[in-house]
């Protein structure tokens, strides 16, 4: 099965999440959950590339995240902060992040939550970075459920808890089908 990509004159719109079997993706404004190598995987697939987030996913950061430009979508006219674009809507975050991608030369644009941006950009995304968290913790945080039929899995890498991790996951990458909605 041929997996969907995005033309090569646009960025691919693909988010990065990690999700309980419960589908939760957050409590209290931070993660159910540590996973040290989590963590590791998402600098990694981030970095140099334009990431954009909802407010809430901000203020949960320990603060502006390095060697990625930050973009914050927010309602609030009067949120600043050094060094981060904010963005008033979904549409001029995006051209934010595509300006970003066109000067750096890059081929992703990065969304990290939260449930409201997750589920508002899904339509327009063309690959998913999962982390399937082995737990179902409590939550009031939520990933948007997936069309199977619309999703491919290209790869997919277990790993058991190390010492930082608070449960085993899998990191899987999907893409979107050919002729779904993107």
């Amino acid at each position: 099965m041929s997996a969907g990509r995005q033309t090569s004159d646009k960025p691919v719109i693909a988010l990065v999440v990690a999700m309980g079997e419960n589908r939760a993706i957050g409590k209290g404004g931070d993660l159910p959950w540590h996973l040290r190598g989590d963590m590791r995987f998402f600098r990694k697939v981030t970095m140099g590339k334009p990431i954009l987030m909802g407010r809430r996913t901000f203020n949960s950061l320990p603060g502006v995240l390095d060697g990625r430009l930050n973009i914050v979508l927010t309602r609030d006219s009067g949120f600043t902060v050094p060094e981060v674009v904010v963005a008033h809507s979904l549409e001029d975050g995006l051209a934010a992040a595509r300006e970003d991608t066109a000067r750096n030369g890059t081929d992703e644009i990065m969304i990290i939550g939260g449930e409201d941006v997750f589920r508002e950009v899904l339509p327009q995304t063309g690959r998913i970075y999962l982390t399937e968290v082995h737990a179902a913790p409590e939550a009031d945080t939520w990933f948007p459920k997936l069309d199977e039929a619309e999703w491919c899995e290209v790869s997919r890498e277990q790993h058991e808890a190390g010492p930082q991790d608070d449960h085993s996951f899998s990191i899987v990458v999907l893409e979107r089908i050919l002729g779904s909605s993107a």
